[in-house]
């Protein structure tokens, strides 16, 4: 058999390197190996980019579809202009806030005018993506979105990486801006909807072969599908090799690894992408700067929305913004407008494509710096001879600690780190250095960077902590706060890493087993003192059911569900801990639980209460109470809310008389990659919700299975594994 496949193969990659240069596009080899992950091998990136839009299409062709239906602003007309959007880029809270804002962008050809910002070659791979994706839209059967699909373009692609861009900022203040009128005072939003990530990587001086290890671990919504994770490996002989998770809908991978090298990301949800500037008004729709007025600028964006007989109507709604960026809202005699960092930035998928050429943990660090590209990302990069890198080169507002003290006019910036800057006066525009690629963003220099041959790790903290034995501090107070109180999440993993290093160095084993060890950090310290506050409350059962509780957020574990529900409660008190956090020990402060106070112990038994009510036992199965549902099948899911402090961080919708039925948000794809030798990465990997969204398919949810018990997929990356595991080969011209 093994050797059927490899004829099959060598005639197939025979194609490939039989085409003459000058024809296009080149034959596409696509090679489906277990879990229907796909191995795509092209002779250029046009090629490459239809293998892979072809192979994320026939998974996930509804949710790149629906991607495209919202970037083109056409919700309203699809699904009338109330309906609640589904998706990630905005928190708009309706289909035509979310219209009104995407068509004001492609009406100015916002993106188009960004376009000269990509490279060459990911120019090529967007355009055969697009024909991938088409190819198969004409193939396809009987598709859920079958009614409105249509033929995506370019320019959906471009679009929707502008707004995977603009997401944590401006994305998340769109009905301001899409409501935002001269005299109204709307509530103020955050636009910051955090998503969560871990990550770790270890270096030769800390793993057991002296070479490195990469852990990976994104969480996402599980419902969005413009932002679905989804695995490839995608290889242009002699010129890229890498394998690792993307977003359906856009070209080349997150995070992944090469031969030699292997990186994870995490979202930096301790930085401000963005600030606030507030003018003084002249009249109602022009502001002063510098004594002098301007004009605002209005536009008049018009999109259709359905009715209910099932009718078009035209909806048009003025917008405004000023030379800052859009109005949000008008208070007082002055209006605020909304500057995002990265609504200058179309770079992400060149940094994307250097990372995947990047052949050290080095090169990785300086492709980060080079084409300046992140949006909202730290990157931790390791490899085969054991370095480490660490870097923060995202988009960041350049916004110094004295420009700050200048020109803010928020007292509350030193703790949370939004800027609103006098806008009246242009010394307080944001300012640009000489490193950076765009005006108004600093530069690499100003940025986190960290190598080291030990550890990294990193759960949306900022960079303070990426190694307890060495704090990073200097940066600009907008780029992330230091000696502030890290997540329990983050306390867990520096936790875990060194009661390992205490046993041993890391394996991809003992890496694995730290993944899916489900601890709960929280748990850990203060399950006991909560056990004995339970008896002093006669609370009975419940007290049995917490102190046999072991800890752990796994699918057997029983007393979880009331802890859980108990500190739920509890953190809505501000004031729980007994020690309070100590900068000097930022992995073990703060702790010890006031159980004496009211609140505290009213929490326990309002949680005891609950479950009683619902008729769900005190001392119930954790996998009886959270779980999915996939083809009529109860899937249990171990791992718990990031609120625990557990590293496996999932969460699902609260139902008072089952409990968690559906995962929301939480662990996506995870890897974790070591390297035998040099050039010789073997990896595992799980993708919790499995490769395809279209319930028809085998691979709905035969990952999600894995994800239940543990389990991970091992990677074939090299051409002797491909073709021992490959079950369909598809050519595509």
């Amino acid at each position: 058999m093994l050797l059927r496949k490899s004829l099959i193969l060598t005639v197939a990659l025979g194609l490939i390197g039989a085409v003459p240069a000058t024809a296009s596009p080149a034959p596409t080899v696509i090679r489906y190996t277990e879990y229907g992950i796909p191995h795509i091998v092209a002779k250029d990136y046009e090629s490459l980019g239809y293998g892979q839009g072809y192979a994320a299409a026939r998974d996930n062709l509804c949710a790149i579809e629906e991607t495209a239906l919202t970037t083109s602003a056409s919700r309203s007309a699809q699904y009338g202009p109330d309906a609640v959007p589904i998706g990630m880029l905005t928190r708009a809270s309706t289909n035509l806030s979310s219209d009104l804002y995407f068509q004001r962008l492609n009406d100015n050809k916002v993106v188009d005018g960004l376009l000269s910002q990509v490279d060459g070659d990911i120019r090529d791979a967007v355009r055969g993506y697009a024909n991938g994706v088409n190819k198969f839209l004409k193939e396809a059967t009987d598709p859920t979105c079958k009614a409105w699909a249509r033929p995506i373009t370019e320019i959906d692609i471009y679009r929707h990486q502008y707004a995977t861009s603009l997401a944590f900022g401006q994305g998340g203040e769109v009905d301001a801006i899409t409501g935002a009128q001269p005299g109204k005072a709307p509530e103020p939003v955050d636009p910051d909807f955090t998503i969560g990530s871990n990550a770790i990587a270890i270096g030769g001086a800390a793993s057991a072969n002296g070479r490195g290890i990469s852990l990976a671990n994104p969480h996402l919504p599980w419902q969005a599908g413009s932002m679905r994770m989804w695995q490839s490996q995608l290889t242009i002989p002699g010129k890229l090799n890498v394998m690792g998770v993307g977003m359906a809908g856009q070209p080349f991978l997150w995070m992944g690894h090469n031969e030699t090298a292997a990186w994870s990301g995490t979202a930096t949800d301790a930085t401000r992408t963005y600030t606030l500037f507030k003018v003084k008004l002249a009249s109602s729709t022009s502001y002063l700067v510098d004594g002098r007025p301007e004009q605002m600028r209005r536009d008049d964006v018009t999109v259709s929305a359905r009715q209910p007989d099932g009718s078009l109507k035209q909806v048009t709604k003025p917008q405004w913004s000023t030379r800052y960026g859009p109005v949000t809202r008008w208070e007082d005699g002055f209006a605020y407008a909304f500057a995002d960092a990265n609504a200058q930035n179309l770079r992400l998928t060149n940094t994307l494509a250097a990372l995947a050429k990047a052949k050290t943990a080095d090169a990785i660090i300086e492709a980060t710096r080079r084409t300046q590209g992140l949006p909202w990302m730290n990157i931790l990069a390791t490899d085969d001879h054991g370095k480490l890198g660490y870097t923060q080169t995202h988009s960041a507002p350049n916004v110094t600690d004295a420009k700050a003290a200048q020109c803010n006019t928020s007292a509350s910036f030193q703790r949370d780190g939004l800027a609103v800057l006098d806008g009246s006066r242009s010394d307080c525009a944001w300012g640009t250095d000489r490193d950076a690629l765009r005006p108004g963003v600093f530069g690499p220099a100003n940025l986190p960077v960290l190598k080291r041959d030990d550890y990294f790790e990193n759960s949306n903290d900022s960079y303070w902590i990426m190694n307890p034995a060495q704090p990073l501090t200097g940066f600009a107070r907008i780029v992330g706060p230091v000696e502030t109180e890290r997540k329990a999440r983050t306390r867990d993993g520096f936790t875990e890493i060194a009661d390992q290093l205490a046993k041993a160095k890391f394996t991809g084993q003992s890496m694995r087993d730290l993944m899916f060890s489900n601890r709960n950090y929280i748990g850990e310290q203060v399950a006991g003192d909560t056990v004995k506050m339970c008896r002093e409350l006669a609370l009975g059962k419940a007290c049995d059911a917490l102190a046999a509780w072991d800890k752990r957020n796994d699918v057997d574990s029983r007393g979880v569900l009331l802890f859980d529900r108990f500190w739920d409660r509890a953190t809505d008190n501000a004031d729980i801990w007994q020690v309070p956090f100590d900068p000097k020990d930022p992995i073990n402060t703060p702790n010890t639980l006031k159980t004496g106070d009211p609140k505290i112990r009213q929490a326990l038994i309002d949680s005891v209460a609950e479950l009683n009510a619902g008729g769900i036992p005190l001392d119930a199965k954790w996998g009886d109470t959270q779980y999915v549902t996939r083809g009529g099948k109860r899937i249990p899911m171990s791992g718990g809310t990031a609120r625990l402090g557990v590293f496996n961080s999932i969460g699902g919708a609260w139902d008072p008389k089952r409990g968690y039925t559906e995962m929301v948000h939480g662990a996506t794809y995870l890897h974790v990659v070591t390297f035998a030798g040099p050039g010789r990465p073997e990896a595992s990997t799980v993708l919790a919700y499995s490769q395809s969204a279209d319930p028809r398919s085998p691979h709905y949810s035969d990952q999600t299975e894995l994800y239940s018990k543990k389990q991970w997929v091992k990677e074939r990356f090299s051409e002797r594994d491909i073709a021992a595991g490959t079950v369909e080969l598809k050519i595509l011209r």
